[in-house]
């Protein structure tokens, strides 16, 4: 029986030996929070290229094809943080009853309008005309659709579910007259030289606004966003996210060889050619902290103002703009910027 208590005994503070130093370890350094994010193919998921092809234990990355799976990635809960398109930020945030924040701003406008022919030269020409597009239900719909309404033209949307679906039907002369992103467009001429560029969606937007209460309401594209919950559980988690983007977002514009190189490797876009080529007008960006607000707010009011089911039918609070007061996010930086054309 002594052997045996013995036995126990040693036993007994080996146990309580490995949890004591269970104990230091966890005291010590808190377990990696892996997010799970998803990024749209295109624009939106540039400037995210060098997470995205070295994620290390901290990211998990999801690439998608569309907006609707960027919603149901984050209503389900599959999805910690997103690139999505700006509009659609703020439609969650009003169908999640104030269930995600935007983080980031990454992509401002990359929109241009393509005709193959030469009729097209101003925003007037475009009366009783049907322009295919994509971006449905999100900010591509509703900046076109401004744009008309402020000119007082009438011409029909029609819309493709993916970029490169629509380019690829241009591309085979089945449309005449398209809405296309950075860098499809660039895609598109490079398939198809017939294809000419006519007007600047950008262009077209800032002489819209010009004469309205938000002169300086910026075409946002594109942004990041994160679950409340998510956000209020691993602030830190969002702080190295935003860390990382910020310099992921520098590593594309000072190396746009290496850049455009890996979004042909992850899949974000299908040409490495033609990424390089249209790098400079996709208008990558990096915006968070207090300036963040100042930048998108007045063009949620624009898009409010003309249709308030652009934004998910109210403007969000505050507390939607990670970094200001009243918000999860303390993170008051903002970061490189890339050439922007508005």
């Amino acid at each position: 029986m002594t052997g045996l208590n013995r036995a126990a005994r040693v036993l007994f503070t080996m146990i309580l030996a490995a949890a004591m130093l269970s104990g230091c370890a966890a005291a010590g350094s808190q377990p990696v929070e892996r997010a799970n994010v998803f990024a749209l193919k295109g624009p939106t998921g540039i400037g995210m290229v060098q997470m995205i092809s070295n994620p290390g234990e901290q990211w998990s990355f999801t690439l998608a094809g569309s907006p609707d799976e960027i919603v149901a990635a984050i209503a389900s809960g599959s999805a910690d943080i997103a690139a999505a398109p700006t509009n659609l930020a703020a439609t969650l945030y009003n169908r999640l009853n104030g269930g995600v924040e935007i983080i980031a701003l990454n992509t401002l406008g990359v929109l241009h309008i393509l005709e193959r022919g030469d009729s097209v030269r101003s925003v007037s020409d475009l009366e009783g005309r049907t322009i295919y597009a994509t971006g449905q239900g999100a900010t591509p719909e509703y900046a076109a659709r401004y744009i008309l309404d402020r000119a007082g033209v009438n011409a029909s949307l029609e819309f493709k579910g993916e970029h490169s679906e629509l380019a690829a039907l241009a591309a085979a002369d089945e449309v005449d007259l398209v809405m296309l992103p950075e860098p499809f467009a660039t895609s598109l001429q490079t398939q198809n030289p017939s294809w000419r560029r006519a007007l600047d969606v950008t262009e077209l937007f800032d002489e819209a606004v010009s004469s309205t209460n938000h002169p300086d309401a910026a075409l946002s594209m594109g942004c990041v966003i994160a679950r409340r919950e998510f956000v209020e559980q691993h602030p830190q988690a969002v702080e190295s996210f935003l860390e990382a983007h910020r310099q992921s977002v520098e590593f594309v514009l000072a190396n746009p060889e290496e850049a455009a190189r890996l979004t042909e490797e992850t899949g974000l876009m299908p040409s490495a050619a033609v990424v390089l080529k249209a790098l400079p007008g996709t208008n990558i960006t990096f915006i968070s902290g207090p300036e963040l607000r100042g930048r998108v707010e007045p063009f949620f009011q624009i898009l409010f103002d003309a249709n308030p089911a652009a934004v998910g039918g109210a403007m969000p609070g505050e507390d939607f703009y990670y970094g200001s007061n009243g918000s999860s996010g303390t993170n008051g930086s903002n970061g490189s910027n890339g050439s922007n054309g508005d």
